[in-house]
């Protein structure tokens, strides 16, 4: 194994990417794996001040943070997230799973928080 320096770690391009088709909206997207700073704002994005969990417009949530350009751009906001909420659940389901595929958000370890709420 080769020993990593600094500087290759920081260049590393680390973030991949996954191809989701969603006919439903006429194409396609990226989807990409959170950075470690994206990650944990997400999951603080889930918990309320009484320290239960809020997983309202969780997929929307997930997706407007992972859905990419083709040069790895997002393409929604946060303010954008109510509006993707109110879009088909089937494709948009789709593009989650392929968001929590990527970054390691298995459902039963979503389930798991679920339960811990």
């Amino acid at each position: 194994m080769v020993v990593l320096t600094r500087d290759a770690i920081l260049s590393a391009n680390d973030l991949p990417t996954e191809k989701v088709d969603v006919p439903e909206w006429g194409g396609h997207l990226f989807v990409r794996s959170m950075t470690g700073a994206e990650r944990d704002a997400f999951e603080a994005s889930l918990l309320k001040s009484d320290g239960s969990r809020d997983f309202t417009n969780f997929s929307a949530r997930l997706v407007a943070l992972c859905a990419v350009d083709d040069d790895g751009n997002r393409l929604f906001t946060e303010a954008d997230v109510e509006a993707l909420g109110k879009k088909c659940a089937e494709p948009l389901r789709r593009c989650s799973a392929a968001a929590q595929k990527l970054n390691g958000l298995a459902a039963d370890s979503i389930e798991e928080l679920e339960e811990n709420s």
